[in-house]
């Protein structure tokens, strides 16, 4: 039995999420998700909001220290966001 139109469901799916332009949705999610494994738990423990806006990951923190010592950090940070998802997903931080 030859059948041509077999496909994976993960497949199936990636073209559903590109269809339905919500890959980038997706990734953002997880990128989100990831925050507190890839910083760690006390830097997440002082982040009080997480959002990306056109390609901008805004961080909100209850620490005037610790955003400085971020902002010395934020291409290194934008990449290990980005390598932790396998995608582009953010180009800059914005600390608040």
């Amino acid at each position: 039995m030859n059948r041509k139109n077999e496909h994976s469901l993960k497949e199936v799916i990636d073209q559903m999420l590109k269809a339905y332009r919500l890959d980038d949705k997706l990734a953002e999610r997880k990128l989100i998700a990831s925050w507190e494994s890839v910083m760690g738990v006390m830097i997440a423990k002082h982040t009080k909001d997480l959002y990306i806006k056109h390609k901008q990951l805004f961080v909100t923190l209850d620490s005037a220290a610790l955003r400085n010592e971020l902002s010395l950090a934020r291409t290194k940070i934008v990449k290990m966001l980005n390598d932790e998802v396998g995608t582009e997903v953010i180009n800059d931080v914005i600390l608040k």
